[in-house]
């Protein structure tokens, strides 16, 4: 490990695989009972991330994949200029340190926005399950293929869209991602600062907080801080569409 790491918590494993309510958003899905015990003895560790720690930097050696148990992420990477750049934001039941696989270290850092728990995938032993677990195999491709959409994605918003339509493109989806795992569609605490939204958006924070208000003066949001409350997704969804101009 790095020396410059801050201590990472290791905590014994209380919730199984099996038994956990995230089981739908994470590797699980789709597994029968058998086949989720043989994972439950591969994921035997977890990790507490105090908010602003790293669970890991660019560089470090790649053993193991996190799945998101509770809390928030950023990735970021950085620039030549030695300014960070946001890649992503990663919540309960995503993935992180995908990004190690094709080099055997990773690529980006990984650091908690609030306090957060992680479960240790060795990802070595996740491979050689895998390969026996042909379910497990599919829903691994599965989210491979889904960070690749969403990195597209991501291209397009810093490809072709103003500022109006990346902002809103960016709530309409964090709501959805909140929406599958049980909160509001409406209602949401921003863990990330305006400046960490600007990175990820290409955005300056200036931009991002005078698109914030004129959100607000337009009835589609309402924003006390951090906390925000969509009034109307259907006129942020037009903006994305390219009809709300």
């Amino acid at each position: 490990m790095n020396a410059a790491h801050p201590p990472l918590k290791l905590e014994p494993f209380k919730i199984a695989c099996s038994s956990c309510n995230l089981r739908e958003l994470c590797l699980p899905v789709g597994m029968s009972n058998e086949q989720l015990l043989k994972l439950d003895s591969l994921v035997t560790t977890r990790r507490t991330v105090a908010r602003s720690d790293t669970l890991f930097r660019s560089g470090d050696h790649f053993q193991s994949l996190y799945a998101v148990r509770t809390g928030f992420f950023k990735t970021c990477v950085s620039s030549e200029d030695g300014r960070d750049q946001v890649t992503g934001f990663q919540m309960a039941g995503e993935l992180l340190g995908l990004d190690g696989i094709g080099t055997d270290a990773h690529t980006c850092d990984a650091v908690a926005l609030e306090d957060s728990q992680v479960c240790v995938i060795p990802y070595h032993q996740l491979e050689d399950l895998s390969r026996e677990v042909s379910d497990l195999q599919r829903q691994f491709h599965r989210i491979m293929s889904r960070e690749i959409v969403r990195d597209h994605g991501v291209m397009l918003l810093l490809g072709s869209m103003r500022a109006e339509e990346r902002l809103a493109a960016f709530l309409l989806n964090l709501t959805q991602r909140l929406q599958h795992r049980g909160f509001s569609a409406s209602e949401l605490i921003l863990r990330m600062t305006r400046e960490e939204i600007g990175s990820y958006l290409g955005l300056k924070l200036e931009t991002v907080s005078r698109t914030f208000s004129k959100f607000q003066d337009e009835g589609l949001l309402e924003v006390k801080q951090r906390q925000i409350r969509i009034l109307d997704s259907e006129g942020l969804q037009k903006i994305v569409n390219g009809a709300g101009v």
